[in-house]
């Protein structure tokens, strides 16, 4: 079955690792839909979380082909446990005086918050996992979304018991 899977990729802090990881998929015919690349816990080491989507025997495949790259240190897929997942968006939304209670009330419910105002839009920063943010953006797109900027998923697998 096809679905989206999440893959944490601890490499090494070196040029040129995000474009090979990143160019190991494209050659494969695999699709990244989000990627995002920061420091570790340790020293010299950044991690990747990938999110792409294929059936299991896709997943397996990208997986031993990352290992066989040299930077690459350990890869985990995430979606296989109980993981924690995260992404960041900023929507600038059209709004009129009068139209603000009723863009607050959205944002409310959704438990963002409002980061800039200016005279005809406001600027909105929601956290949140990635279903919730589009169901956001879905009642937002009336009211005019003039930009829109993501993050791309970040994840941690939860503590095992």
């Amino acid at each position: 079955m096809i679905k989206k899977h999440t893959m944490a990729i601890l490499v090494n802090d070196q040029p040129g690792v995000l474009q090979r990881v990143s160019g190991l998929f494209g050659r494969r015919g695999f699709n990244i839909d989000s990627i995002t690349v920061g420091g570790s816990e340790e020293a010299g080491l950044s991690r990747m979380i990938i999110v792409t989507t294929g059936d299991e025997r896709t997943i397996e495949q990208i997986e031993k082909q990352l290992n066989k790259l040299i930077d690459v240190n350990q890869v985990l897929h995430l979606s296989s446990r109980p993981m924690v997942s995260r992404e960041l968006a900023l929507i600038k939304v059209k709004a009129e005086p009068s139209e603000r209670p009723e863009i607050l009330g959205v944002v409310d419910t959704f438990r963002a918050s409002v980061v800039d105002i200016g005279p005809n839009s406001l600027i909105i920063q929601m956290v949140g996992e990635f279903g919730k943010i589009q169901a956001m953006i879905e009642l937002l797109h009336p009211y005019e979304i003039l930009e829109l900027s993501r993050t791309g998923t970040t994840a941690m697998m939860r503590d095992r018991k």
